[in-house]
């Protein structure tokens, strides 16, 4: 094996190829990663093809078998879980089911608190529903309120995308936190768990911090004003959601409880299923039913139902919104499960050992470490599912080594996936879609929609560090 400061030049070469290539070239992360990981696999010195166990001497993976094996452990069931997740989430939307849970706790809180309703229901839309997508959904509704109220989108637009996106990169089924958690070997149920914990206080606090920067006022771009000048009343917006003739949406109750089901069985499957006898019928069953990949197939049956089947959709058109789901998921599994693969071969080359060596060197502590890396990633090259599925495979030696028990495992995850929501800047999709949609300029963006990432991600950070201490580890 060569020196450690020479495997860790290599993997800090690699590291600054990989985001040269995805920020300066452009190039598409699945095959960036790939490349990425067999040039580094070769440069450290792994074999281009398998060698045998001989004697003493175990098998060495060659470097296109160690990615095929990363691939293969990360996409275990993070394949399965996005998938899903992604068929729920597009269900809804179609409905017209975000639109109706918007309106439902705008009634409840009244419209003087339009601006806590609209976080409220935006951080649970959050939970199925991909960030962008869940977003621009939810647009007509925060154009429709502004109007009204006679205040700037960006005055309800800021504080619901940073809840929106908080949710995204902490929350499972989403595919980031979903496959740093599974090339981490953390229990998706505790992630879960631990991650809706820490979500609800960061709710609150994107309300608050996005009123403080919205003290000032921001001109709005000219685009922008065309589109939010156009806007009508807000049951006009509603109707304009795409939905068919004569179609209404559904009950803000069954879209909540359909959003929650899924939470409602994870949570018994992690939480209550150990309290029964280890060989006991309940706990095989509460440990079945909390299974993530079941819960989602019981809600998405679910809704088929209740927002199909139910309100007329015929069994074609259902199939249509289901399938459709699947493109953009397909990405997203592949650069996770490409994420896997560098990290496979930065434990094959010994490259992750040596970065463990040297933070236990440094005394950073973990936990720290797996914020800031992933923070760097995160602000260097844009993507949070890249940022998350790169950093958890950089750190999986280290996690391994320290023998962490699963709920302390689960908090690195969590952490790992704050690191992935501050600094979003002009690299980030994500900076763009809330941007333009809320009319700031690049130099307003920077100065709200930055912020208040970067604000939510330490606070996040901060509340999982907290339970990281007070956890007894077991």
């Amino acid at each position: 094996m060569l020196p450690l400061p020479v495997l860790i030049l290599i993997g800090l070469a690699g590291l600054g190829l990989l985001l040269l290539l995805i920020i300066r070239f452009k190039m598409q992360a699945f095959y960036a990663l790939i490349l990425v990981s067999i040039i580094v696999g070769l440069a450290a010195g792994l074999p281009m093809t398998t060698i045998p166990a001989d004697g003493d001497t175990p098998e060495r993976l060659g470097v296109i078998q160690a990615i095929i094996a990363g691939v293969g452990g990360t996409l275990g069931s993070v394949a399965v879980l996005v998938a899903l997740g992604s068929m729920l989430g597009k269900i809804i939307e179609v409905s017209g089911g975000a639109e109706s849970l918007a309106g439902r706790f705008t009634s409840w809180l009244g419209p003087k608190r339009v601006g806590v309703a609209l976080v409220i229901a935006a951080g649970i839309l959050a939970i199925p529903v991909f960030f962008d997508a869940g977003f621009i959904i939810l647009i007509p509704i925060i154009f429709a309120f502004s109007k009204v109220a006679g205040l700037s989108p960006v005055k309800f637009g800021l504080p619901v995308a940073g809840i929106m996106l908080a949710v995204h990169v902490a929350v499972p089924p989403h595919p980031g936190i979903v496959g740093g958690s599974a090339i981490l070997g953390a229990d998706i149920g505790w992630v879960t768990v631990l991650s809706l914990g820490t979500s609800i206080p960061l709710a609150a606090l994107a309300f608050f911090v996005g009123a403080w920067l919205n003290r000032r006022e921001y001109a709005m771009i000219e685009a922008t004003k065309v589109m939010f000048d156009s806007f009508g009343t807000v049951e006009s917006e509603v109707k304009a959601g795409g939905l068919g003739a004569g179609e209404k949406a559904p009950g803000a109750g069954v879209v909540l409880s359909l959003i929650l089901l899924p939470l409602v069985m994870i949570m018994l499957g992690t939480a209550v299923a150990p309290a029964f006898p280890a060989d006991s019928f309940w706990r095989g069953l509460l440990t079945m039913i909390g299974q993530p990949i079941f819960a989602l197939m019981v809600a998405i049956a679910a809704a088929m139902y209740l927002l199909g089947v139910r309100r007329g959709w015929s069994a074609a058109h259902l199939g249509e919104v289901m399938e459709s789901s699947l493109p953009s998921a397909a990405v997203i599994i592949l650069i996770t499960g490409a994420g896997g693969a560098f990290g496979r071969i930065l434990t094959e080359t010994g490259i992750g050992g040596a970065v463990a060596e040297t933070l236990s060197a440094t005394g950073m502590p973990l936990l720290l470490a797996a914020f800031l890396i992933s923070q760097i990633m995160r602000a260097a090259q844009g993507s949070a599912t890249v940022a998350i599925v790169t950093t958890a495979g950089l750190l999986l030696p280290t996690v391994t080594a320290l023998g962490l028990d699963t709920v302390h495992t689960a908090l690195v995850a969590i952490a790992i996936g704050y690191g992935a929501l501050g600094l979003s800047h002009v690299n980030d999709s994500g900076f763009w879609v809330v941007t333009r949609y809320l009319g700031l300029s690049v130099k307003d963006g920077l100065r709200t929609w930055t912020p208040l990432t970067t604000v939510l991600g330490v606070s996040g950070f901060l509340l999982t560090a907290l339970l990281y201490v007070a956890i007894p580890m077991a």
